[in-house]
């Protein structure tokens, strides 16, 4: 598979790492610092880039009829613009808040949980996600993605960064720590006891092999899809 990396901070190194072990070949880098190779000879864009630059590189690539498979997050404002362009330019997107196989069965565990516990609004539910320093977004885009699951199964309107008083908002705290890859923890906690939902995340290697994964899923296809299609969830 001939691919563009879209972004070469240390995910985009690590997406170069394995795609090379797994024999693929990088046509393209496109970062701030530098550009090397010509993307309209690749068959599918990688864009782990900065949430300020996601935009640009998105619409970049699908401008060359280039599939893109995007993990940036903290740009969603603008999803509906890019739906629109990939139909537009007769492509495909495909995005993903977190590409690992463990958060992706998290995801399903995470809304089966809050279906089940629909009715038992006796429990606060609570969301905590702890990265590491470098990382810019503020929840992380996983922790918004178990947060807007929950909402549609439960008594909360929507989600809050630290939010603990207001009882209609889901709390979401964020935290930073030296060396962490990811943790996700879900609680759902009453007067009697405690529910608890967890994963952690061990290295940034099970982020890149699923990149490569939809990557080569998206090859010849058309629309815009989620790692719940790849994975058949």
């Amino acid at each position: 598979m001939k691919i563009a990396i879209l972004g070469y901070g240390k995910m985009g190194k690590e997406i170069e790492k394995i795609a090379l072990e797994e024999k693929h070949e990088i046509i393209s880098i496109i970062d701030k610092k530098k550009s090397l190779g010509d993307i309209k000879n690749s068959e599918v864009a990688i864009n782990f880039c900065t949430p300020d630059s996601a935009l640009e590189n998105i619409f970049f690539a699908l401008n060359h009829g280039i599939p893109v498979v995007c993990g940036t997050t903290g740009w969603l404002k603008d999803f509906d613009k890019v739906v629109e362009f990939t139909k537009e330019q007769n492509t495909a997107f495909l995005y993903s808040s977190n590409f690992s196989f463990g958060v992706n069965l998290f995801f399903k565990i995470n809304l089966e949980l809050a279906k089940l516990m629909k009715e038992n609004t006796n429990y606060n539910i609570s969301i905590k996600e702890t990265h590491h320093i470098e990382k810019i977004d503020k929840p992380s885009g996983t922790a918004i993605s178990l947060a807007e699951d929950i909402i549609k199964n439960s008594k909360y309107d929507n989600w809050g960064l630290n939010q603990t008083n207001e009882k209609s908002i889901l709390s979401v705290k964020s935290e930073r720590k030296e060396k962490v890859h990811g943790i996700h923890q879900v609680n759902y906690s009453s007067i009697l006891d405690n529910i608890s939902i967890r994963h952690e995340s061990f290295s940034r290697k099970s982020f890149a092999k699923g990149a490569l994964l939809a990557a080569l899923w998206i090859k010849g296809k058309k629309g815009v899809f989620g790692m719940n299609d790849v994975l058949n969830f």
